[in-house]
């Protein structure tokens, strides 16, 4: 790690430098004039917080303009939309717009999700350098945001590009291979994290026992006494020698040819409807062949939900379905799937020479049968719908072990030492010619923090490049052209503390008074949880967390037909009241559920002393919105409820900021947070299934500011909540 005292100038010269490019082949989609679908083959470069595009690739064709050119700015995002079918293929989709005007909009397309994934880390890079220019203050790089690229606009007049780049990133494999719909992703390009490692940051009671061996494939079941579980639990566990993009296309693929080659049971599926990017619904057939107890045809529907975490894994969700499209069929008994789960992780295995992820297949049976099959010693399990299905992790590693295309390491990403001839006149890309901005941001993936250079690429011995995260670098720069920081005393120890009355403050959910109330709200101690310890940065230890800093005083749960933001401002708001403007600060988090009707959950923490303004949690509280949205995380923790949803919902702890969108009201003594979990298609989708379940969901949840310099450790638990078994009709109206 850099030292106090030269960490300024590192940040000075890793990010005015701009000598990294990321470039490669994408799909422009959008509406003409006339009200026409395109899709049309393109080229995208960025540098710094630039971007271009154009019809061929500019290094390999000296000379040649951009058809569209534009500026990042730290107000624009994007959002993963998933898969799309497009003419006569399957496309992932990204969609850009300015968080301050999502009327002002674009959309690219890639050819598979770790491509698409790739890019959203390149326009992260570039809005980090987009904030590091306006934080430096200078008028030269501040942005016209009334002056915009927009994507499903006209192409506006550009002439030059820039050259003399020493590093270029190379995203995918050439148009093509993009035709091709190429799956053999390299995975060279570690993301910056929003996640870290493998285990969660909440502690969940799991117990498996390992019972059968099949084919190098470890078989689990479930013995710990769950509360919630509608059956047993089973799972299988292997390794695959493949990186988890690939993994997830073919699991996924209903293409009867490919799955005739790893499973052995379903292998004709069709797609019957397709919701969104993240949800359809398939029909498929079992083939009774291989079960020679059982002879007659069964045919099935299920749904289908996945997302990609922001650790960068893969969950895919199998429910049973009943569709409408597909009535029963002559010859044909209709059955039920057993519900399922597919988890695809990739293993951090950095001195091995090919790519390898750890695939994890659950499954829900009946306790009875299963109990069933143990007494007889198994005679009859192989013979099973469960263990063929459980086989099918088998199935996919030999598949990729027999197919060396798929785990070769051809690498995507590329490093050039010598000086980029992308402008045969050498004109450089210059800031005054620039004054369109190009709409996008970014929500991001990950990769383990565990990079220790100073400067914000690495590149190791066979080539690769990792990727660190500035953005805790463009947040101390901001902040350290003041003063020194002190210690983490987050709350004024010069002020005696006030006695914070709890029968003062009512919200509209109220207070459990014991484990068996229900529709309630309590706040248990942070010791359900894991934070980072004081010796993060060296070994990346992690510690229970202590007590909340805040305590929580109210929670209200309020339904409408509109979005409900800057709660504080109405007058009935608990902080407007005599009582809560005599409190030294409150804290309020706003979580804006999307549904009909809308939904938020408003949580008040409320400290005892004024808040210590060089602190943590000072800088935080009258930060700017990039210095909050890189800090605000949320660790979430199923206590009780359906595996399924505990399996979807995980313990990993977010930043919230980089996942959805936040916006902050800072007046008088509070700040409030509103979180848009409607914003992110994956979010919708999770909280979608959460909804499903909620009556009978016990959840935990942490707020902290993640600590991400060494006198900001160890991190502390600013607030937590426990809503238990609430009902969506007890919402109030807002």
């Amino acid at each position: 790690m850099a030292s106090e005292n030269g960490s300024e100038e590192i940040v000075e010269q890793s990010l005015s430098g701009r000598d990294l490019e990321y470039s490669g082949c994408v799909f422009h989609l959008g509406v003409n004039s006339v009200g026409h679908e395109y899709c049309h083959l393109r080229f995208l470069c960025i540098r710094g917080k630039y971007v271009a595009m154009f019809k061929r690739d500019p290094h390999e064709n000296p000379g040649i303009k951009p058809i569209r050119k534009g500026v990042i700015s730290p107000t624009l995002m994007v959002e993963e939309l998933g898969r799309r079918k497009v003419n006569d293929g399957e496309l992932y989709v990204l969609r850009f717009y300015n968080r301050l005007d999502q009327t002002k909009k674009g959309e690219i397309a890639c050819a598979s999700p770790g491509e698409a994934h790739k890019w959203m880390e390149a326009f992260e890079q570039a809005k980090q350098q987009a904030e590091y220019d306006l934080l430096r203050g200078s008028e030269r790089n501040r942005l016209n945001i009334d002056s915009d690229l927009n994507l499903e606009g006209h192409r506006p007049r550009v002439r030059r590009y820039a050259q003399g780049l020493t590093k270029l990133i190379r995203i995918g494999k050439g148009p093509e291979m993009l035709l091709r719909q190429s799956s053999d992703l390299g995975t060279n390009v570690s993301t910056s994290t929003y996640f870290e490692g493998d285990r969660g940051d909440a502690f969940q009671a799991h117990d498996w026992r390992c019972v059968r061996i099949v084919n190098g494939v470890r078989i689990f079941e479930e013995v710990a006494d769950l509360k919630g579980a509608k059956g047993c639990l089973l799972k299988s566990v292997g390794v695959v020698d493949a990186n988890v993009d690939t993994v997830f296309e073919v699991v996924l693929s209903v293409d009867r040819h490919k799955r005739y080659e790893w499973d052995m049971l379903t292998c004709d599926l069709e797609l019957v409807d397709s919701v969104d990017g993240h949800y359809d619904v398939v029909y498929g057939t079992y083939d009774p062949k291989i079960l020679t107890w059982w002879h007659s045809k069964k045919d099935f529907v299920f749904s289908r939900q996945w997302f990609r975490g922001q650790d960068g894994a893969y969950t895919i969700l199998q429910f049973p379905a009943v569709s409408k499209n597909r009535p029963r069929r002559s010859g044909y008994k209709r059955t039920k799937i057993n519900p399922s789960i597919w988890e695809i992780r990739r293993l951090n295995t950095s001195e091995s020479p090919t790519a390898k992820c750890l695939v994890t297949q659950m499954l829900e049976i009946r306790s009875s049968v299963w109990a069933r099959w143990k007494r007889q010693h198994s005679s009859n399990f192989e013979k099973t719908i469960p263990y063929a299905l459980l086989c099918q992790v088998a199935g996919l590693r030999e598949y990729f072990g027999a197919n060396p295309a798929f785990i070769s390491d051809s690498s995507s990403t590329i490093v050039h030492s010598k000086i980029s001839d992308i402008s045969s006149d050498g004109a450089a890309f210059e800031e005054s010619e620039v004054k369109d901005e190009f709409y996008d941001a970014i929500a991001n993936d990950d990769s383990l923090e565990d990079e220790d250079s100073d400067d914000d690429v690495e590149v190791s011995k066979d080539g690769r490049i990792r990727l660190r995260n500035v953005s805790w670098a463009i947040a101390s720069l901001a902040l350290k052209r003041s003063t020194a920081l002190v210690e983490n005393n987050e709350l004024n120890a010069n002020f005696p503390p006030i006695t914070i009355d709890p029968s003062q403050f009512h919200g509209s959910l109220h207070q459990g008074k014991g484990e068996t109330d229900t529709n309630c709200w309590t706040t248990p101690n942070g010791q359900g949880f894991m934070i980072r310890g004081k010796t993060y940065l060296k070994d990346y230890s992690k510690v229970v967390g202590g007590d909340p800093l805040l305590k929580l005083i109210a929670v209200d749960w309020f339904k409408a037909d509109f979005s409900i933001d800057k709660v504080a401002l109405h007058p009935k708001c608990l902080v407007q009241s005599e009582a809560g403007k005599k409190l030294p600060f409150v804290l309020i988090i706003n979580l804006e559920i999307p549904a009909k009707p809308n939904y938020s959950l408003i949580l008040y923490y409320a400290a005892e002393r004024p808040v210590n303004k060089q602190s943590l949690l000072g800088r935080f509280i009258d930060g700017t919105d990039m210095f909050r949205d890189a800090r605000f995380k949320l660790i979430p923790s199923i206590v009780e409820g359906y595996w399924m949803v505990k399996r979807a919902v995980g313990t990993k702890a977010c930043l919230l900021g980089k996942a959805v969108t936040c916006k902050y009201l800072r007046e008088d003594n509070f700040l409030e947070i509103d979180v848009d979990i409607g914003s992110s298609s994956v979010a919708r989708s999770i909280i979608s299934l959460v909804l499903g379940y909620i009556t009978g969901i016990v959840v935990d949840l942490a707020i902290l500011i993640e600590a991400k310099e060494e006198k900001e450790l160890p991190e502390y638990i600013l607030g937590t909540v426990r809503l238990n078994r609430v009902r969506l009709d007890s919402a109030v109206p807002f």
